[in-house]
């Protein structure tokens, strides 16, 4: 395979403007290239009068080696093509289904890469269906009454389902699963290109299709998927998982357990600590929304014509302050809305959300400084989630149960906002006027001034004094870590942490990927699950007893409506 990269051609070109660059790089006459595709697309907007694509090309051909010298470029070299691929399965025989507990992107792909596999995987998810979280989800945004099991936070597809879908991620990827992530994306609905984009996103409106959709599969390959089921225990023998307990009081015997909750699942990571699962503290960030006119941002970025041809414009800003803190932006959403992401009662927290068209009037991010167990104000495992349950008090009570907002020239002068300048507000959720200087600590403040006038001389207007700031941004990432060895295995044996929530992730394509990793684990472990075995070792009473004959049950009916059971494989259907 040869590679090409630093291909660069103006934004606007064709498909055959490139591949006439490709062969004239590679100095093959037209149209006698073998085959090429795409392997990396991002921006060049340095230089605004001039925008270009820079691309990364792969090409098949019959001359490789020789095309490669010919070329005499630098940019020009042979690569192996890197293809993800799950391992051979292992040999040990399962005595029960694996259980993964969320499905967010940590327990959804790691669902659906074991049920590709054969191993009939179940997973179990506190909040509802995507179909049903969404219409909870809007009466939540419409009528300020909150569901603390179906809302922003949790529900099928977890907390990136109400985001703008980003998909571009920094996490090392030697064997190809951030690839693949993308492909089984591009399987279930989303756009091709997202696999070379530097930038690639889905948005909501489309991402919860793509959801349904991946759910669907698992169903049809023998997995099950619970809605409304939350796990309240875990029970653990002889430092082995045995089995967990859900809400309903029933026991779901597994030896296999994938612990994929989100960064809010504040209840279950409680109920971890009481049960000894080792836990630490992990820093993570807080701070506030910011909106600005999305042509502003634009014009910024690309320039009066380049605006007209590359879209909604995005940025990424940086700054460290002399308070010795840093503050930088996080979840950047290009024509969106600032969205109220609470899951507890009396406790608010926003985050940010686009569709797929981008084509809001407001630009947001958060503008966000890092905070360490130093600023927890405690040594348990947890500070730093109460350290959250007190900013996120703060914000309900300064907006009275809205989210409250203050234009950042009030912001940067310590007073209340009384009425809106030229930008107003894209929200879903109601708001109101508070002063969010009561919110942050005073030196998060200071760096957040600091930070917008530093940011305003790389973005003109982006310290404009109408930017309408919203607070709290207290969700960028799990505020605890749950320790695993080399085999991604707590130290209770079968216990595999994973995903955002247990601190290997940040955002929806690391969490896909760490799934993955976990699946592959697990199937390097195991043979695939037989599911006449168990059937008949059920029938029979089997040694594990009651419990076994409880999860046979739950297999053959259909208790509750927000229960997803798909019909045994070797049935017709």
């Amino acid at each position: 395979m040869i590679r090409i990269n630093q291909l660069k051609l103006p934004v606007r070109h064709t498909s055959a403007d490139l591949e006439r660059k490709i062969e004239k790089t590679l100095k093959v006459s037209p149209g006698k290239l073998k085959s090429w595709k795409i392997v990396r697309q991002s921006v060049d907007a340095r230089h605004k009068e001039e925008l270009k694509f820079i691309y990364s090309i792969d090409v098949e051909e019959d001359r490789e080696k020789e095309l490669v010298r010919q070329a005499r470029y630098r940019d020009v070299q042979l690569v192996k093509e890197i293809r993800y691929c799950f391992p051979e399965p292992g040999e040990t025989p399962l005595l029960h289904r694996p259980v993964i507990v969320g499905d967010g992107p940590a327990g959804l792909f790691c669902g659906l890469m074991l049920a590709r596999n054969g191993y009939c995987p179940i997973i179990l998810e506190r909040g509802e269906c995507v179909e049903e979280r969404t219409k909870r989800v809007a009466e939540f945004w419409e009528t300020g009454v909150l569901n603390p099991s179906s809302n922003v936070q949790f529900g099928e597809g977890g907390a990136g389902t109400f985001s703008d879908g980003k998909l571009n991620t920094l996490v090392k990827d030697p064997v190809g699963r951030n690839r693949k992530v993308l492909e089984i994306f591009t399987e279930f609905g989303a756009e091709p290109e997202i696999v070379y984009q530097a930038k690639p996103h889905i948005g909501t409106d489309v991402l919860s299709g793509i959801v349904r959709s991946m759910r669907e599969e698992i169903l049809s390959l023998g997995g099950e998927v619970r809605f409304s089921t939350q796990v309240t225990e875990l029970v653990v023998c002889e430092g082995s998982v045995k089995a967990v307990v859900t809400e309903q009081g029933e026991t779901i015997p597994s030896e296999v357990v994938v612990l994929a909750v989100g960064h809010s699942a504040r209840d279950t990571f409680q109920m971890l600590l009481e049960k000894g699962i080792p836990m630490e503290q992990k820093p993570f960030a807080v701070g506030l929304r910011i909106q600005h006119p999305q042509e502003m941002i634009n014009r910024s970025q690309y320039g009066e014509e380049g605006a007209q041809w590359l879209g909604a414009a995005s940025y990424k800003l940086t700054y460290q302050a002399s308070t010795g803190r840093g503050i930088y932006s996080f979840c950047m959403c290009p024509g969106g809305y600032v969205v109220n992401a609470s899951s507890e009662e009396g406790r608010l927290a926003v985050n940010g959300m686009s569709n797929h068209a981008r084509d809001g009037q407001n630009a947001n991010s958060a503008l966000i400084v890092t905070v360490t167990p130093e600023d927890f104000g405690g040594d348990s495992p947890l500070a730093g989630v109460e350290y959250q349950r007190r900013l996120e008090e703060r914000a309900y009570q300064l907006g009275n149960g809205r989210i409250p907002i203050q234009l950042y020239g009030d912001f940067a002068a310590g007073k209340k906002t009384k009425e809106f300048g030229e930008v107003r507000p894209q929200m879903m959720g109601a708001y109101a006027f508070a002063d969010l200087r009561e919110l942050l600590s005073e030196d998060i403040c200071q760096t957040m001034i600091e930070g917008m006038e530093a940011f305003g001389k790389k973005i003109k207007g982006f310290d404009r004094a109408d930017a309408i700031l919203a607070g709290v941004e207290s969700r960028t990432s799990s505020p605890v870590r749950i320790p695993r060895n080399s085999s991604l295995e707590s130290d209770v044996k079968g216990l595999f942490p994973c995903g955002e929530g247990a601190g290997y992730a940040g955002g929806i394509t690391s969490a896909a990927m760490d799934g993955l990793r976990v699946a592959e684990e697990i199937g390097k472990r195991y043979a695939p699950f037989n599911r006449e075995i168990q059937k008949k070792r059920n029938v029979e009473g089997g040694r594990h007893g009651e419990v076994e004959k409880n999860i046979h049950a739950g297999e053959k009916t259909d208790r509750d409506q927000n229960r997803f059971v798909f019909p045994d494989p070797s049935s017709d259907r």
